[in-house]
């Protein structure tokens, strides 16, 4: 393993050796997970400095906790999880925030609402700017959640994660998650219906 080619390595081998104090070893750890650290990121946090804090923690303790991945699963589940740990630390570090109101929206966001409330067909969701739009809404609705829901939603709605998945990522039970997507996902509809009675 000594004259290994870092970017041909398997992830064991770069673990190995970088818990060994191989700086370009986790250098290539970095470099092949961060795009999915980022992005995964990026589904809690809107503001692109914090996203980049995130990822400077999970990377940051992956490299402190590196004795604890013995290659079993993934790499890229094991930084998954430590991602979302930290992404819930974070978000239920930061003060609730009030209620979205339709003042908070804007008037790309006001204009998808009125229409979509006067009955418009899915049609308006064809063109990409408007499912851009509703896209935006549906996170600005999911920013208002509690940190449990919003985890919840995302990793089971928009990272189509399974319940066992994300059991696994989250150390809750199977049956805990499945209450929590139910609640969660009540929690926002009735979220979207107060925003609809404004």
């Amino acid at each position: 393993m000594r004259s290994i080619d870092y970017d041909q390595g398997t992830d064991l081998e770069l673990a190995q050796l970088a818990r060994a104090g191989d700086e370009t070893a986790f250098a290539e750890i970095v470099r092949r997970y961060s795009p999915r650290v980022f992005r995964f990121a990026g589904k809690f946090f809107r503001q692109r400095s914090v996203v980049e804090e995130v990822a400077q923690e999970v990377f940051m303790k992956a490299f402190t906790q590196l004795d604890s991945y013995e290659g079993r699963g993934s790499m890229e589940g094991w930084l998954t999880r430590i991602t979302t740990n930290t992404c819930l630390n974070m978000l239920r570090s930061t003060k609730r925030r009030p209620e979205l109101t339709v003042s908070d929206l804007t008037e790309d966001e006001t204009s998808w609402m009125e229409n979509r409330l006067a009955g418009a067909a899915d049609e308006s969701f064809k063109s990409s700017e408007k499912r851009l739009v509703a896209a935006d809404l549906a996170d600005r609705v999911l920013e208002k959640l509690s940190p449990d829901d919003r985890l919840v939603l995302t990793l089971v709605d928009g990272e189509d994660a399974s319940i066992k998945e994300v059991a696994d990522m989250t150390g809750w039970s199977e049956s805990k998650v499945k209450v929590q997507a139910f609640r969660a996902r009540r929690r926002m509809r009735q979220a979207v219906e107060r925003l609809w009675g404004q």
